[in-house]
Formats: C-alpha cells, structure tokens, sequence
C-alpha cells in the first residue's frame, strides 16, 4: 500500500467491502489512467463479510447474482459462507491489481466540497494522524448501515440476568455456548443463520420472535450451475445461471406483489412440508404482513428446518415482559431458561456512514435531498453512492452504478467539463420514502434518508431488468444533471 499523497486524485472510494472493490475494479478497466484510492476505516477488506463473527454467517442471496457480474462465481455453493465470499473479494482485488491502493485505518471524518477549485477536500484520520487529501470526485460505497453498532432495543430487569447478553455484530470470539441454554431473540436472517449453526454445540436453541418472518428453504447448489459445470467453461456457468436467477428473482418478487394471498399460501405450505405434521406453522411461519412488504429469510437445504424438527432448536412466539435471573419471561407468562441471550434484532442505518457532506460551506441536509438514479444526491456536485437492492442480491444494482459512475466520467472528461450536479427533480413531484420496504430497521431510519420522486431518474428502482435497460443510456448531461467547467482559479479571484 502506498501512501497518500497531498496530489489531487480523480476519486476516492470510501470503503473496501463488495460496492468499493467493485467500483475499484471498474476503474482499473474502464480508465486506466485516472488516479484513485479506497480509503477503509478497518483494517481489512470485506465489509460485512469482515466484519461479523457470529457463527454460520453467510449469503442470504445466490452468489451467481451477489457476485460480480465481470467476475465468475467458482465455488460450488450458491448460498455461501462468509469466508468463501471474502476469499472471493481477495482473488477479486489481486486479479485486477487493486490491493495496493486500498490504504487501511482511513476513516473519513468530512469531506467538503469546494466550488472555486472543484474539489473534494477529505479530512482523514490515519494511522499516522489527521491529514487532508483532495479529490475530483468521491464515491461512497460504505452501505447504509451502522458498523460500530447494531440496533439493541433494552428491555426490563436485563440488569438481573445472571448470563450473557450479545448482539451477533459484536460477536465475542471466544464465546463457548458448548452445551448451554442458548436464547436467539429476533426472526430475520441473522436468527435464522444462527440457530442451525448453535444447534450443532448447544445444549438447546430458542428462537424469541415477536413476529414471525417468511422462511424460505433453498438448495445450497444451484442445480442448473452444477450441471453445466461438467461440460461449461466457468464463465459461461456463470452467465447463463446468473441470467436464470435475476429473473426468477423478479417474477417471484413480482407474484408476490400481484397475489400476496397466494404467495403466502405457496410459502407456508413450503415450511409445513419440511416440518412435522403437528407443527403450529400459522403461529409461528405465517406473519401478519404480506410476502416481501419485509425480506424474505433464504436457508440453504432446510438447515434451520431440520434444527427445529429434530428438538434441537424451538421456537416461541410472542412479546417479552421482562427478564430474570435465569432467562425471560413472555408477556404470555411462560418462561423461557438461558444461559446466553444473544440479541439478533438488526441494524441501525447510517447513510455514508454518517460522514459530514458540506457543500461551499454549507452543511448537507441528507434528508432534504432526492435521489438521483439512486445513486446521486440533488444538489451535491461530483459524487456518488452504492446501495444495493433490497429484494434482490445487492450487487446487482452495484454493477450497474459503477458501469454508469465510469460512463459519467467518460462522457464529461468529453466535453471538457469538470462540475456535475443533479438538479433536483421539478416542483411537482412527489416524493416518497427512500426504499418501499417496511423492514424495522428501515422504518426506524425513514426520517435521516433522502427522498425519491414518483418518476426516473428520481426514483430508486427496485428492478434489475428494467435498471440494466436505463443505467446503460448515456448521462443526461444539461438535463438532469447540469455541468460545469473548471473554474479557473488566479491569484486574487475565481473567474
């Protein structure tokens, strides 16, 4: 790694997870001679896949669409371990010759924009101090969620319980649960990926819900992949599986909104085959809301399934009163014994990791902005985010951001301009919450997020066919987006 320099850089990428080393790759390709840098807080590459420890952790999605789409998935796994994506990220970054320009322990703390030079100015904190760099563009591609910490709700007399209380984002790493009375609070995919995995050591797992989710089983192979791998070079495997499954993905997620009653019946009578007839399926399987209001929790091969059959693993239904010494008591008034309490109840969402975005001085008001193709901020020259989809494999919609941040460049670098804002859409829009998803941790957020409008480019499109069709038109340049030159800067003034 080398290190930064007081130069001016084309771009500064902010985080080394799935979104920055894939923008990271997209540059090396498409303009090989700009200069740039990932700039990443932790001291590894991963993001998510570095940073939780929790046990079992992996893909909710199918690795043919999470994976990049300009580099083969190769594991014989479609749902896969947190590890395998991480060795998938490594082999990413060595082929395309990127690791050396990812510079680790560099948070950024502001980053400000300024007219008269149009530059971003950083303010870093670094292993060596504060220092400040300068660039032309900033890319941010740190999620939407809380790294240092997850959302932990509190509740009555935790102070009496004579165990461990955990959140999985905070895993401990040398925490036995061999043989102990293990409590999961939660049903989203965190639970459903912990219990299986716990079930294997501990003496018991209980999963605490308070409202059920919609549990998917899905086989950890991809048939189709596995066959064609026999006779197909892997690029070909992965092309021809990648195209199948975005759009089996969007047929179901388009059944499910068209015949919610019907999805829900597929859905539940998919759990009652995989568990005992006298199940309570309507109980603890059947939420109140309809299928993908929320995500859906993907398991590979029936793992959590086959946990909960077995007596390994139950699950209990309801609200929690209080807790005691020896576990929690439900507002039914059972109780249930722990001797871990491990907290799976979500994110917080913290937009560009919560950086300070101030323009000519002033500070940006994140909530008061709209989106631009989903991947620009109204008003705020010269950058751009990754955030992926949320009913569907996130770097899907990555891909294409990056493909159109590198065909942004190029299409200004063009026409001598050097300044691109979005407009900001007209005065008769409407707008609407950022993501059409009513998952807590969104709800929760709703208020800190910018807004979308009710037609492109202000919206955030969910639709991964529909995004390929438009993200691959030209930039709007004068449209939508207005452009500027240099400014040429003299000794005494800007003209």
């Amino acid at each position: 790694m080398r290190s930064l320099s007081e130069d001016v850089y084309d771009v500064f990428i902010i985080g080394a997870g799935i979104s920055g080393i894939g923008c990271a790759c997209h540059l090396k390709e498409k303009h090989p001679g700009k200069r740039w840098a990932i700039l990443e807080s932790r001291d590894d590459l991963g993001g998510t896949w570095d940073l939780f420890k929790y046990p079992g952790i992996r893909s909710d999605s199918d690795l043919y669409t999470f994976s990049y789409k300009f580099r083969p998935w190769s594991s014989p796994n479609a749902i896969a371990s947190a590890e395998e994506i991480k060795s998938y990220m490594n082999d990413t970054v060595d082929h395309y010759g990127v690791r050396d320009s990812i510079h680790y322990g560099h948070r950024v703390l502001e980053v400000e924009w300024q007219s008269h030079t149009a530059l971003w100015m950083l303010l870093l904190d670094t292993p060596q101090g504060q220092i400040r760099v300068k660039s032309k563009w900033v890319f941010s591609a740190t999620g939407y969620y809380d790294y240092r910490e997850g959302y932990r709700p509190e509740f009555l007399n935790e102070e009496l319980f004579q165990g461990e209380i955990i959140h999985p984002q905070l895993w401990p790493e040398k925490l036995d649960y061999t043989g102990k009375k293990v409590v999961v609070v939660g049903s989203g995919a965190t639970a459903v990926t912990l219990i299986p995995e716990l079930a294997k050591r501990a003496a018991h797992v209980t999963q605490l819900q308070r409202t059920p989710s919609y549990v998917l089983s899905r086989p950890r192979k991809d048939p189709l992949a596995s066959a064609l791998s026999k006779i197909a070079p892997a690029k070909v495997v992965h092309s021809i599986t990648r195209w199948k499954n975005t759009r089996q993905q969007r047929l179901f997620y388009a059944f499910c909104q068209q015949f919610p009653g019907l999805a829900r019946k597929m859905l539940t009578s998919g759990v009652r085959n995989q568990l005992p007839p006298s199940y309570d399926v309507d109980l603890h399987f059947n939420p109140p809301y309809d299928p993908w209001d929320q995500r859906l929790c993907a398991v590979p091969d029936g793992d959590y399934f086959k946990a909960v059959s077995n007596g390994a693993a139950s699950v209990v239904t309801g609200g929690i009163e209080r807790f005691t010494e020896n576990g929690i008591v439900m507002t039914s008034g059972a109780s249930v014994e722990a001797d871990i309490v491990i907290l799976a109840t979500g994110l917080k969402v913290k937009l560009f990791d919560g950086i300070p975005i101030t323009v000519d001085g002033a500070r940006v008001s994140i909530p008061d902005c709209f989106v631009y193709r989903g991947c620009m901020l109204s008003g705020v020259p010269n950058f751009n985010f990754a955030i992926g989809y949320t009913n569907s494999s996130w770097t899907l919609k990555v891909d294409l951001v990056c493909e159109y941040f590198c065909d942004l460049i190029s299409e200004l670098d063009s026409t001598g301009a050097a300044i691109c804002v979005p407009k900001g859409p007209s005065l008769n829009t409407q707008s609407k919450p950022l993501f059409d998803f009513q998952a807590g941790y969104v709800k929760r957020s709703a208020h800190l997020l910018p807004k979308q409008g009710d037609q492109f480019p202000w919206t955030m499109s969910s639709d991964y066919v529909l995004d390929q069709r438009e993200f691959t038109k030209k930039p709007a340049l004068g449209v939508d987006l207005t452009i500027l030159p240099k400014p040429v800067v003299c000794a005494e003034a800007t003209v």
